[in-house]
Order: C-alpha cells, then sequence, then structure tokens
C-alpha cells in the first residue's frame, strides 16, 4: 500500500474489508479506508462479466439504487440481480475506485455458473435460493435472515464429491455475534457497534480487523454455515485475488461479505480451488444495470440480503451531522404534506425524547427503534396509523433509481424507453394514477403502450376503475415500476426488437394457442386497446372458427361482452369493426338459441353461474344494440327484440332454475317490457304455499339480488309479497333459505337495508303519516308534494349555482321536479 502506517496497522497481506452489504456503517469506514491504504487495485464481490459495465458507474446519469442484471441468452427468465445503493460498500469501493484512476474488478463466482445452477424454484431476481434454515447445536432466539451482501439467485448445491460442508447449519453471523454480545436484536447491535461510529480517520483499519477476528472464530466452528456454495465462490475469489496480487503485488483491496474474509485469508493451494470450479455447469449469459428501488432493497420485500430500514439506512449515510435532528424534521414535513399538525416544538419534543430512551436503554445514540417511538408518541398522539405512513414513505422508500443510456440493453429494452421519453411517461417506484382522454393523441399513444406491455406480460400499470367519467373516450390506469419489470421486458424481446412488433407476434402466438372461445375473445379485445391492427386479422380468423364450433353455452356467453366492448374502442380509436360486429351477431343469435335449454335442471352452483352468463349478456345485447357497424344496424335492433322473447321463455318455463328466472322477470320489468302488476303475479305465483322455500328464495335473489333494493322501497306492493312469504316459512325451513336471503340483502346500502326496515317494521303499503286511496299505486301519491319539493330547493340552487335573489324560472320548475 502506499501508506506504509496504515497498512502495517492492518497487517501484511492484501487488504481485505469484510463488511456487511447495504450498510452505511460499512461504507463510511470502507471509505475511510481506502482514502488511508490507496490500493493499487480494488477487487469487489460480484460476478466478473460485469467488470465491462463498471466505467458506467461513473456517468452523471447513474443515481443508486442500481443492480446489475444478468439474465441467459437463451432463457432470459433465468436470471439474477447484484443491487447496489448509495450506502452500499460495494458502490461506494466502485465510485472510489473511479475517482481515483484505480482498477476495479470483480472477483465472484461468474454469472454463467449462477445462472446454469439456478433451480426452477427459484424465482427471477431473488438473491438468495430457498434453503432451509436449520437451527445451531446450541438454543438460541430464531436469528434473522443473513444479510448476505448482494448475492444473486444461488445456484443449487455442487455434488457432494467435490463439497462436503463442515456443518450442515444455517448460520446467521450478525445473530450469533449479537447474543453474544448481550442483545436479542441482531439490528440493534450491529448500530450500536457499528453505525454509530464515527467514519474512522484516526484507526481506518480497526473495525475490519475487528470483524475478521469475529468471522473467523465463527467460521471454525460452523464451517461453511449452512451454505455449501460458499465454497465454491470463496475459491474463485482466491484464484482472481492470486491474479490481481501478481499484477499489482500487495498492492490490492478486496471488499466482500465479512463472512468470507476468513475462507480469502487461509491458505489453499491452487490445484484445490481449480477442483472445486472444475466441470461447473455453465449457460450463455448477458448482463447490464438497471434501476433498483429502496423497497426492493428491504428484507420485507423477499430480498434475503436485505435490510429492514433502507430509507433510514440512506439517511445515516448522506446526514452530514446531527441524523437525529434532521430525520425528525425530514419525518414533521412528511407529516404535514398529509394535513397532520406537526410543528417545530413537535420536532424539539421528540428529539429529546429519542435521546433519552437511549440513555435508559444503554445505547450511545439514538437509533431507528428510539426515534420511531418518539415519533409515535410526539408526532402521531400514540397512534400507529400516520407511523405507518412513516415507514411505509421514509423507513423504507419509494426511491428510484437511473442508469444512463449507454447502458447495454436488448432493442426491445431501447424502444421501450424511447416511447417512455416521447410520451412523458417516466417510471417510477411509487404507484400512482395516470387519467387518459383518449382523444388526444398523447394520452391515447400513452393508452396503447401500457396495453401492448400488459400483452407482452410487463405488468408496469394496471387497469383501474375511473373516478369520474366512466365513457370509453377515458381510461385509468395504476402505475409501479419495478425492478422485475427489466427481466420482464428482456423476456419479451424474442418476440420483436419494438413494443409494437413484440405485442402483435405475442397476439398471433396466443390466438393460435388459446384453449377457450373467451381466451380469444379476451385477446380480440386486447389487440384492438393495444392498437395492432395487424395481428386482429389472424385473432379474428381464429376467433371466427372457433365460435363456429363451439357449442358450449356458457363459454358462447363469457366471450359475448368481451366482444362487444371491443367494438364500443374500436370506435373510440377509430379501428375498422365490421368483422367484429358480424362475429358478435352471429354468437348472440347462437346464444339465443341455446341458452333456454342450457338453463334447465341446473345445480345451485350452476344456476348461480348461469346468472351471472344471462347478466352479462343482457348488457352486450343492449350495447350491441346501440354500437353503429356498417349494414348491421336493422340486424342489432332485431337482436335486442329476440332477446327479450328469450328472457320470457326463461321467466314462464319451470324448468329453469329459480335464480335464473327471477333475474329473467326482474331484467324485463327494468326495460319496461313488463308491467309491474304482472311483475307481482308471477312473485305472488312463486311465493305460493305450493313453491318449496328454497326455489321461492332461490326466485328473490334473483329477482331483488344485485341493486334491486331501490326495487322494494319504490314498490310496496312487492315488499308485501316478500313480507308475508317470509312470515309463512316454515320454521323447519327457516334455516335453509336463511343463507340465501341474507346474500341477497346483505348486498344493499345501508341506507336501503335501514328503509326496507322501516317500511316493514311500519307495514308496507302504510304511508307515513299520510292516508292514500285504494287505487293509488303503493309508495307514490297521485300528484306531486309541492311543499315536500320546495323544501330542498335551496340546497339545490346552491349545488347548481343559481341566485337566490333571480325571479322564478322554467329552472324553477325543473328544480321541483327533481325534488319530488
Amino acid at each position: 500500500m502506499n501508506d506504509p502506517a496504515g497498512s502495517e496497522a492492518y497487517g501484511p497481506g492484501p487488504l481485505l474489508l469484510g463488511v456487511r452489504h447495504h450498510g452505511p456503517g460499512s461504507a463510511r469506514a470502507v471509505r475511510a479506508a481506502l482514502d488511508a491504504a490507496r490500493p493499487a487495485a480494488v477487487l469487489i464481490e460480484g460476478p466478473p462479466e460485469a467488470d465491462a459495465l463498471i466505467p458506467l458507474a461513473a456517468d452523471p446519469e447513474m443515481r443508486p439504487p442500481v443492480a446489475l442484471l444478468a439474465h441467459a441468452v437463451d432463457e432470459p427468465g433465468r436470471s439474477a440481480f447484484w443491487p447496489l445503493a448509495e450506502f452500499s460498500p460495494e458502490w461506494v469501493a466502485i465510485r472510489w475506485a473511479l475517482d481515483h484512476g484505480v482498477p476495479a474488478r470483480f472477483i465472484d463466482l461468474p454469472a454463467v455458473h449462477t445462472l446454469a445452477w439456478q433451480t426452477d424454484g427459484e424465482a427471477a431476481g431473488h438473491p438468495e435460493s430457498p434453503e432451509p434454515r436449520l437451527q445451531p447445536p446450541e438454543p438460541q432466539s430464531e436469528p434473522q435472515e443473513s444479510p448476505k451482501p448482494q448475492e444473486p439467485l444461488e445456484p443449487s448445491a455442487p455434488p457432494e464429491s467435490r463439497i462436503v460442508a463442515e456443518e450442515q447449519l444455517r448460520v446467521d453471523p450478525l445473530a450469533v455475534l449479537a447474543e453474544a454480545a448481550g442483545y436479542d436484536d441482531p439490528e440493534r447491535w450491529w448500530e450500536d457497534v457499528v453505525e454509530h461510529r464515527g467514519p474512522g480517520e484516526r484507526a481506518p483499519f480497526a473495525p475490519f480487523a475487528a470483524l475478521e477476528e469475529a468471522m473467523g472464530a465463527l467460521r471454525e466452528r460452523y464451517g461453511a454455515g449452512g451454505r455449501p456454495r460458499d465454497l465454491v465462490r470463496e475459491a474463485h475469489m482466491r484464484l482472481r485475488l492470486r491474479a490481481a496480487r501478481k499484477e499489482f503485488r500487495d498492492g490490492v483491496a478486496v471488499v466482500c461479505g465479512a463472512w468470507h474474509v476468513p475462507a480469502l485469508r487461509a491458505r489453499a493451494t491452487v490445484t484445490a480451488d481449480r477442483a472445486l470450479l472444475k466441470g461447473l455447469p455453465k449457460v450463455k449469459a448477458d448482463l447490464t444495470w438497471v434501476p433498483w428501488t429502496h423497497r426492493r432493497l428491504a428484507r420485507s420485500s423477499g430480498y434475503g440480503a436485505g435490510i429492514d430500514s433502507p430509507g433510514w439506512y440512506g439517511h445515516l449515510f448522506r446526514a452530514p451531522d446531527r441524523p437525529v435532528e434532521r430525520w425528525l424534521t425530514k419525518v414533521a414535513g412528511l407529516l404535514r404534506e398529509e394535513d397532520r399538525i406537526v410543528s417545530s416544538a413537535h420536532v424539539i419534543e421528540a428529539v429529546r425524547l429519542a435521546g433519552t430512551l437511549a440513555a435508559m436503554r444503554g445505547r450511545p445514540l439514538p437509533g431507528l427503534s428510539e426515534t420511531t417511538d418518539a415519533v409515535r408518541a410526539v408526532m402521531c398522539d400514540g397512534s400507529d396509523v400516520p407511523l405507518a405512513l412513516v415507514h411505509d414513505r421514509l423507513v423504507v422508500g419509494d426511491v428510484l433509481g437511473e442508469v444512463p443510456e449507454t447502458a447495454p440493453a436488448v432493442p426491445l429494452q431501447r424502444d421501450l424507453g424511447r416511447q417512455q421519453r416521447s410520451l412523458r411517461l417516466k417510471p417510477e417506484a411509487l404507484e400512482r394514477e395516470l387519467e387518459l382522454d383518449l382523444r388526444g393523441d398523447t394520452d391515447a399513444g400513452r393508452s396503447r403502450l401500457l396495453h401492448r406491455l400488459r400483452l407482452l406480460g410487463v405488468g408496469w400499470g394496471e387497469p383501474a376503475r375511473s373516478r369520474g367519467s366512466t365513457g370509453t373516450f377515458r381510461e385509468t390506469w395504476r402505475l409501479r415500476w419495478e425492478p422485475e419489470l427489466s427481466v420482464r421486458v428482456a423476456e419479451a424481446g424474442v418476440w420483436g426488437t419494438t413494443v409494437l412488433a413484440a405485442a402483435t407476434a405475442k397476439a398471433e402466438a396466443d390466438a393460435t394457442a388459446a384453449q377457450t372461445l373467451a381466451e380469444v375473445t379476451a385477446l380480440a379485445e386486447q389487440c384492438l386497446l393495444a392498437g395492432l391492427p395487424d395481428a386482429l386479422p389472424r385473432v379474428m380468423r381464429v376467433l371466427a372458427d372457433r365460435a363456429a364450433l363451439d357449442t358450449d353455452v356458457g363459454q358462447l356467453a363469457q366471450a359475448l361482452p368481451a366482444l362487444v366492448r371491443s367494438l364500443r374502442y374500436g370506435d373510440v380509436r377509430g379501428t375498422d369493426t365490421g368483422a367484429l360486429a358480424e362475429v358478435a351477431a352471429g354468437l348472440a343469435e347462437r346464444i339465443f338459441v341455446g341458452l333456454p335449454p342450457a338453463c334447465a335442471a341446473l345445480g345451485a352452483d350452476a344456476a348461480d353461474e348461469m346468472r351471472g352468463h344471462v347478466d352479462a349478456v343482457h348488457t352486450a345485447v343492449g350495447l350491441l344494440a346501440e354500437t353503429p357497424a356498417d349494414g348491421l344496424a336493422g340486424a342489432h335492433g332485431d337482436l335486442r327484440s329476440r332477446w327479450r322473447a328469450v328472457l320470457r321463455a326463461l321467466a314462464l318455463r319451470d324448468t329453469v332454475p329459480g335464480v335464473v328466472r327471477g333475474r329473467a322477470v326482474r331484467l324485463l320489468l327494468d326495460d319496461g317490457e313488463l308491467e309491474p302488476g304482472e311483475a307481482a303475479r308471477l312473485m305472488g305465483l312463486v311465493l305460493s304455499p305450493g313453491t318449496p322455500p328454497a326455489d321461492a328464495a332461490a326466485w328473490i335473489e334473483g329477482f331483488v339480488g344485485g341493486g334491486g333494493g331501490m326495487l322494494l322501497v319504490h314498490d310496496e306492493r312487492l315488499l308485501g309479497l316478500v313480507d308475508t312469504w317470509l312470515t309463512e316459512v316454515p320454521a323447519e325451513a327457516f334455516t335453509d333459505v336463511l343463507p340465501l336471503l341474507r346474500r341477497t340483502f346483505s348486498a344493499y346500502e345501508p341506507g336501503v337495508r335501514r328503509t326496507l326496515g322501516e317500511l316493514v317494521r311500519r307495514g308496507p303499503g302504510q304511508a307515513s303519516g299520510r292516508t292514500r286511496d285504494e287505487g293509488a299505486t303503493p309508495g307514490f301519491a297521485e300528484e306531486a308534494d309541492a311543499e315536500r319539493a320546495e323544501a330542498v330547493l335551496p340546497v339545490l340552487r346552491l349545488l347548481l349555482g343559481l341566485d337566490d335573489t333571480e325571479p322564478e324560472t322554467a329552472d324553477d320548475n325543473c328544480l321541483a321536479g327533481v325534488g319530488t
């Protein structure tokens, strides 16, 4: 090393800096040690194939958190990540080497072997294989997952003939050391002994020497610690370290997980190390940088090398001084943004309380637990609800890194990036809603891009229910970019080099592979939404063939709504949907013919499912009749009349289940095709003593279920029939019909249920406080009640912005009608 005193203080040989991955204390200590030692080369734990990517870390557009992504060329879904945050010691070492013109190299096992060892059960991007954790020989509390540094998906264990682990245990080094020091929380122990240390200018190598000694003792006792793969990785690290020492002599610094330091210091022959690496499986792999998020660094995300509080650790690393005061000020700012009353006095008191708690608990400085307790008590009034927001937004955080455009990427990724920039649709880690107006070119382009990505399996956005207009020209999306989506993009690259070409090829392939008619119709809808005119003819040919051969009425009924929605989407998006309209009309005809026989002799579950099909077809036919299509306008009008004839047949056929018959009557009543008196007559027949109670209850569920409560409120004649029938149900049959009735009435709004209860309490047909003629419609007077209408006029005028001083106009007459 260039600093003899520093080298002698640490010891002879290479400078081994054992760290905790994603630890700000380790990152500060690494920077101080490198400044003191001034090595000629820096070796870092990571895949050697990424050496060529290291210079990109100096690009101004590179902003951590980021990750090295490796994926198999022939199977992009077989992938692994090596995440790095600004407070990761490896990132600090990379930046130090680049800033000082010193070579930086990765020395871990090559990604070609890591990916080849990956098992089918290991999910892409998960940094650690799902090996079981075994208990240490002596009883102790269950430790947390080992904070192993940025380890990728580990390969399955090598053959036992080459590796025999000394102990088949899964050891958490920090948990063992914390327990030995009398701590029950490894995180709190690490904060006290590392994070609360100063930068260590006076003794920059002391923490690494102490940690190496501790890890050496653990390795002597536990051997590989239940990680036999580590022996192979460490063998490769030693070979790379030997090669670097030959090139740079002793001027070499190594930044790696503290667990590996004793193995790198141990004496092992080249022959033995090469024997461990001989014959390892490999695959062809590509590597690049991808954005990462703080949320994906969190252990709660499933990342085995994760930490509990990446946002807190980032704050500790960035804060130049007074970290507690700065943190609580940041918390106060967040709570103010959420309209909570938090003053400077709250911050001052929280700082005092955090310091007091640290002193009472024997800690050198307040940590995250002390500041959290102080925030809960002082700023959140003891409530965990606002505290959960602080944990989500600050303790964990939604920081999303950035990588430069010059980073290697598959052609599809580059095309996606170009479209994101042209459409001003920036990926963000924080979930947000996006409202689109499809009448504008930019929003229409955004919609097409998001739908194409969904078709490719890249779930950047998910459609959401719009809080405003429900017209076809509006869409609402819920967007959130996750790091794993980079893998999905790489996987989708097999379909094409652009998003449009890939989505077109994928749609054509999906149409050929579809197993059901509903899958093909859903795909046709996706093609229209995604704007894939080249794929639509192929999908339509498959759709026409499947529709002609499919005889399952349920499948046909599932397919029709998607087709009709596609017609409406095609209208707003300017797509020619003539062929789609013809298929939809033919599909509807086949449903009309096959539905009545298909409804005969159904069981309870099948009847419920068929009721859903009837509702869906009813809505679809209504939309189809309103959708203009060349040459089909007359046919569409005829479809509606023929559908009503089908509903009449269902309503009057005794072999049809009660829930379907009741639903058919309700739909005819809503459309004005059935007089209220006729509906009451049919209900009276069903609720007569000769009908089994279970069948009658099913009819009621079909008739008044799904928002039918207001029908009973406004037609007390129907409510009276239900009430009378229910009071006459025999006691032995009541328990059988109760679940159906509860399911029906529990779906009503609370106000509807309350009104029904009041009507039943006073007796249906007895107008509250007023009398009515026998011939009047139950629940209604013969004329509007002007006095009651005038009572609400002031509120309506205020809502409509009308001046109270204006003379009475036709608007007032309209308001009176609304009031009644």
